[in-house]
């Protein structure tokens, strides 16, 4: 048996490591080995290399800096000061499995039930302390059965207040619109009132689908309102609801509210309803309803500023428009006329195509059917916008096999249209102490809740689509879950911008993926083994990113 004893000489005490045995039936000495003093034996260790036996590598960069945003924004308190504290029989609070959800959808979305696999791979266990057994799926679903729909309009009001706190947020400008998500939920459900059949901007007509409207901030496209609503009513319809709940999230700002929405929005309803909730807005109306507006000559119209809106000319008027007086600016944009011309020349060749070979069918003798049928496909393949206006289609004979078809491209209405509409748009507003180009300006940043939505439904962040929750309840958290994660996205692409690194959220969300936290896990000397984390080595982009989400904060210690 090995051991290590002491011998005082001279006051000095001295160490030897020992071998000891039993001889003749008694403990006895046996070999004896000199260490030194102890500061001979501390720089005998110093130069010592012990390697690990194995490492983990474990994802940091991008959790971290999700959880660091959430953290800001106060999410978790926020949440149980709604909600109420933890029950006794939970092992987390409804806003720490709000917050964890958030966070899975920011970095990695993937469904409650391979949650506890996601986070196993990730520094999650350190920067949030939970036992294993809380990160069942089922604990995940009572959490959301807790979250009633007032309960969510609270803590989003709440949320947005923080955001405007902490990151100072210009809500003066705000766009609307609305789209809708596919979801797994059984055609026979009859108990689910939410997810119905509608028309699917995904195309998946096969799949009931629900309905959202987001109302994004120009600064940073922030989500600050939402809303779910039936997937089988028309966009227009929610509308008031989606102002309405605007108006909950800033029941009394200082600025009046400007909202910029598309031409599918505008009625005379709700025109007043903008008015009544003391809202102002950018809105468009469809230029073919305007002969007057588009018949004014190329000439009369003025450059808006050539730097920040460069081949756009304009000229402004009043007229009075779904029942009110409003600003008029009609615009011409060289870009978006060159985009209609060449979509429409697309449009026209397809709908000749089909018609050449309708043409022959009919030539041939191949076709059977009646004169009313083949008018019926006729009228199919030019209903396209401004086809029939260009091709003149004639057809002669009222049986299959007399029945001819002849049609020509008129070029001379083709060259009417491309000077009387292409590259137009009519906007119409009530704010008459902006300049014509903040007008134009706001009614161009609907591209950012468009591009919220292509957030919302990548599979890569986020990834609201499909839903396989089925209960009205559960489909209003899962898309509240990925709006807040929409919000931080947002916020850390803001701030990475606004420090000067210009990058898409996804750049940023790779670079910080390559962020790891390696495990080293050391031979054990006796007990559990010694363990130690350490980051990988960061870039320059990496060591920028890790200051800007303070992710020294977060960062293991040892």
């Amino acid at each position: 048996m090995s051991s290590i004893i002491s011998k005082k000489v001279a006051g000095h005490t001295y160490y030897y490591l020992v071998e000891s045995a039993r001889v003749g039936g008694q403990p006895r000495i046996v070999s004896q080995r000199y260490l030194g003093k102890a500061s001979d034996i501390e720089a005998a260790m110093a130069g010592a290399q012990v390697l690990p036996e194995r490492t983990r590598h474990l994802g940091f960069g991008d959790l971290a800096s999700a959880l660091s945003v959430l953290g800001r924004l106060h999410l978790r308190e926020i949440v149980d000061a709604v909600v109420g504290p933890r029950r006794d029989d939970t092992t987390a609070s409804v806003g720490t499995y709000l917050e964890l959800m958030v966070a899975n959808r920011v970095v990695a979305p993937c469904s409650k039930l391979a949650f506890s696999d996601w986070w196993q791979k990730t520094a999650g266990d350190r920067l949030v302390k939970l036992p294993l057994a809380a990160l069942d799926h089922r604990k995940f679903w009572d959490a959301m059965d807790r979250l009633s729909p007032a309960d969510l309009q609270e803590i989003h009001r709440r949320i947005v207040a923080a955001m405007l706190e902490h990151y100072d947020i210009d809500v003066s400008g705000l766009v609307l619109d609305m789209t809708n998500v596919v979801t797994y939920v059984d055609s026979a459900n009859e108990r689910n009132t939410i997810a119905k059949r509608g028309h699917s901007k995904q195309k998946r007509h096969d799949l009931r689908i629900v309905g959202l409207s987001l109302i994004v901030t120009r600064d940073g496209a922030i989500p600050v309102a939402s809303h779910a609503y039936s997937g089988n009513r028309p966009d227009v319809t929610q509308f008031a609801t989606a102002l309405s709940a605007l108006r909950r999230q800033f029941p009394g700002t200082d600025d009046q509210l400007t909202v910029v929405f598309d031409a599918g929005m505008d009625s005379a309803d709700n025109l007043a309803l903008v008015k009544d909730l003391d809202l102002c807005f950018v809105g468009s109306v469809p230029p073919s309803l305007h002969p007057d507006l588009l018949a004014v000559a190329r000439k009369d119209y003025g450059t808006v500023d050539e730097q920040a809106l460069p081949g756009v000319v304009a000229f402004e008027t009043e007229q009075v428009i779904l029942g009110r007086v409003l600003r008029v600016v009609v615009t011409h944009s060289q870009e978006f006329h060159r985009q209609q011309s060449r979509g429409f020349d697309q449009t026209l060749a397809k709908a000749a195509g089909l018609l050449s070979d309708l043409a022959r069918r009919l030539a041939g003798g191949q076709s059977r059917r009646g004169r009313k049928a083949v008018e019926a496909e006729i009228d199919q393949i030019c209903a396209p916008r401004w086809v029939k206006r260009v091709l003149s289609v004639e057809l002669a004979g009222s049986t299959p096999k007399d029945m001819a078809l002849d049609f020509t491209i008129d070029a001379n209405e083709r060259a009417i249209l491309e000077e009387e509409i292409f590259g137009k748009r009519v906007l119409i507003t009530d704010r008459f102490d902006w300049t014509t180009a903040e007008v134009i300006t706001a009614y161009r940043s609907q591209w950012e809740v468009e591009a919220g939505f292509r957030q919302l439904k990548d599979h890569d962040y986020i990834a609201v689509a499909p839903m396989f929750h089925w209960t009205d309840q559960k489909i209003a958290v899962h898309l509240f879950s990925c709006v807040l994660a929409l919000s931080v996205l947002r916020l850390m692409t803001r701030d990475v911008r606004r420090a000067g690194l210009s990058m898409s959220t996804g750049e940023i969300m790779r670079e910080l993926a390559g962020l790891q936290e390696t495990v080293l896990v050391y031979p054990s000397t006796g007990g559990r083994p010694r363990v130690r984390r350490v980051l990988t080595e960061m870039t320059p982009t990496q060591e920028r990113l890790f200051e800007i989400f303070n992710l020294q904060a977060l960062a293991p210690r040892s």
